[in-house]
């Protein structure tokens, strides 16, 4: 077991070691040379660099320990906590060494921690929908999560990029949301892949303002709400047809009921002219009961039951009840959805298609997978749609033509949404429409 002494003790030790080789030199050289002036200069001559030695020998262990401890810290300062100091002394020194290396082993968990925390932040942050832009106060973008780089850069990386020359690409309503310094909600018009594909989409802005690191920051915050406000208003809608539908055909059913009384009558009488009354009551009542009923589907849409499909035999069997042309690119392998609302959706998409006044050869429907989505494209070469008509043919009860139900669209819009995906339409180049389904492309149940 070794004894602790002390830095005090040790250098005290050492100081009478030297005083006592000090004088054992003089004293032997007096006696010897019987000149106290010769001796003085011989024991100098010897003593200094002895006493040096002795001082050299024992400070080179406690100037490694120090430059060791100096390198550490000027690695703390670096960030570098990995570097440890073996303790060889039993002193001071040597319980300096060991805080040394306890505070060195404290600051890498912290930091092992720290990482994993900010990986999962960082995780949480690229993986949310919400679009989030960190920029400085020269205005450039120091962060920026995925969503951020979808929304406003078609995804390519915009750190580093000015902020204020990417909102110069945006949509008038866009920058001016932005540029007003408010939060709060907004709507904005949104360019499709294709050039005529431009939808309106609803955000809600947040804004805020912050010191770090001494410097102005400023911190944008835009999450999409177009679905939620699309899922809500075809929930209002299914209200508003649930009771309509209730309250008519409370009405309806008398109305007929008594109709076919009326007919009855009119046949005992011989009152031939009455009972074409009472027929055209009557069917006119039926009429009306088949119209609501397919309000009333529309309001009754059940939440899909999904199962893999196979892609080519579905729409190929599709193929029996509406012509169109078919292309399936790269085999399109399987797709996890609800067979009959999905061919309830294709069928009604291929339908106006063929009442756009587009040829039987001049609609078609195209099929492709990749990683992430599963796209489905209907085409035709009919009439297209104004404006005007795009931005309402997904709202139930409108219509661009006379006597359309206007349920077939948004019939399709609910279907497709359930599934998760969405629905695009634009006009083509040259005429026509392409209608464009999106549905995510994932084994997983809801």
């Amino acid at each position: 077991m070794k004894i602790k002494l002390s830095l005090e003790a040790q250098i005290s030790i050492l100081l009478v070691i030297v005083i006592l080789v000090i004088t054992f030199i003089v004293s032997s050289l007096t006696l010897w040379l019987e000149d106290v002036f010769l001796s003085s200069l011989l024991s100098i001559a010897i003593v200094i660099p002895v006493t040096l030695i002795i001082v050299h020998s024992y400070m080179a262990p406690l100037n490694k320990v120090l430059m060791a401890l100096n390198d550490g810290f000027q690695n703390f300062l670096d960030n570098d906590f990995s570097i440890s100091i073996a303790k060889t002394r039993n002193d001071e020194l040597g319980d300096l060494v060991a805080v040394y290396n306890k505070v060195g082993a404290v600051l890498r968990d912290e930091r092992i921690h720290l990482y994993q925390r900010e990986l999962l932040l960082d995780t949480v942050i690229q993986t949310t929908p919400l679009s989030l832009v960190l920029i400085d106060d020269t205005g450039a973008i120091i962060y920026s999560n995925s969503a951020a780089r979808v929304l406003l850069y078609d995804g390519v990386s915009i750190n580093g990029l000015k902020f204020n020359d990417l909102l110069a690409k945006q949509s008038e309503s866009f920058s001016l949301a932005v540029n007003s310094g408010l939060s709060g909600l907004f709507t904005a018009t949104k360019q499709g892949a294709s050039e005529t594909s431009i939808t309106n989409e609803t955000y809600h802005l947040t804004q805020n303002q912050f010191l770090l690191n001494g410097r102005k920051h400023q911190l944008y915050l835009f999450k999409s709400i177009t679905k939620e406000i699309s899922r809500q208003e075809v929930s209002t809608w299914k209200k508003v047809i649930r009771l309509i539908s209730h309250e008519l055909n409370n009405s309806l059913a008398p109305i007929t009921s008594l109709a076919h009384s009326g007919r009855t009558l009119c046949d005992r009488q011989g009152e031939e002219k009455l009972a074409t009354i009472f027929d055209t009551m009557g069917e006119r009542a039926r009429y009306l009961q088949m119209f609501i009923e397919g309000y009333a589907e529309f309001a009754r849409l059940p939440k899909p039951q999904l199962s893999i499909v196979e892609t080519l035999p579905f729409f190929e069997s599709i193929q029996q009840i509406k012509t169109f042309k078919l292309k399936c690119e790269g085999g399109c392998g399987s797709i996890y959805c609800d067979p009959s609302q999905l061919q309830q959706a294709i069928i009604n998409l291929v339908k106006n298609a063929l009442e756009s006044g587009s040829r039987e050869y001049e609609v078609s429907l195209s099929v492709k997978v990749n990683s992430n989505e599963y796209e489905i494209i209907v085409r035709d070469r009919g009439k297209g749609m104004t404006e005007k008509n795009l931005s309402n043919a997904l709202l139930p009860f409108y219509s661009t033509r006379s006597g359309g139900t206007g349920l077939g669209l948004p019939l399709c819009r609910e279907i497709v949404e359930a599934h998760g995906g969405k629905i695009l339409i634009s006009n083509r180049k040259n005429g026509g429409l392409k209608v464009t389904l999106l549905l995510p492309n994932k084994n997983v149940s809801e």
